[in-house]
């Protein structure tokens, strides 16, 4: 497999090895008429490890439809890169928060709800005859 080398080195930056995409050559289907139907210029690249998939079938030549899936993939596995260490962010910056300290203010007013809360349960209690 030649690739461009701004492929693989899109390829290495996301950790991916070549090896593991399955690249196959495919029947084109839609407008184009015969040479379309005919050739194998379509090309769909698979990454086993993840299960993402493209499909390209944009250009007449398997050259540039290749160039075209290579290009895709790369841009698909760097978004979903891009959201898994966004949810990992959000992660962490949600146990920051949880874990703070509160502030004085926010412990004063804490501390006065409680005391009127439990005012107002004691004034529920029953009412003892003297």
């Amino acid at each position: 497999m030649d690739l461009p080398t701004q492929i693989e080195i899109r390829l290495a930056k996301l950790g991916v090895r070549a090896s593991d995409v399955r690249e196959r050559f495919v029947l084109g289907t839609g407008p184009g008429g015969q040479k379309i139907n005919k050739t194998a210029s379509t090309v769909t690249l698979y990454h086993r490890p993840t299960g993402t998939g493209v499909r390209r079938q944009k250009e007449r030549s398997r050259d540039a439809n290749r160039r075209l899936a290579w290009e895709a993939l790369c841009e698909k596995l760097e978004k979903r890169l891009q959201i898994v260490r966004a949810k990992e962010r959000s992660e962490k910056e949600k146990e920051r928060r949880r874990n703070r300290p509160k502030s004085a203010r926010r412990k004063k007013i804490m501390v006065a709800d409680k005391r009127r809360r439990g005012e107002l349960k004691s004034s529920r209690s029953r009412v003892q005859n003297p």
